[in-house]
């Protein structure tokens, strides 16, 4: 069984018991979140259902792990024979979330 969800603008695949970063949201770690936002659903007997845009009634719980922060990237911007150069710098901060249950 697995799911594809969106969260953050993002979609990630999940299944059960795996662990997954999603976009920040303000959740302490330790509690339990619930995501609504699924837009494609397998159950084990390889029936699929597909939402327009959300699958109506299925739900994704888990438990916030912590946060991690991703790569940092760097941005550089140059006009060649102006003497122009900059640089900057982003790095995300990424909430991590362990899968326990898909519910339809």
């Amino acid at each position: 069984m697995f799911a594809i969800i969106q969260s953050g603008g993002r979609q990630v695949k999940v299944t059960p018991g795996t662990v997954v970063c999603v976009d920040r949201f303000d959740a302490e770690p330790g509690t339990e979140v619930t995501i609504d936002r699924v837009l494609f659903l397998e159950k084990d007997g390889g029936e699929m259902l597909a939402g327009s845009p959300f699958v109506a009634n299925a739900k994704v719980t888990g438990i916030v792990d912590g946060e991690e922060r991703g790569p940092k990237i760097r941005i550089f911007k140059k006009r060649r024979r102006k003497g122009f150069r900059k640089t900057q710098g982003h790095r995300a901060t990424f909430t991590r979330v362990r899968i326990t249950g898909i519910e339809v």
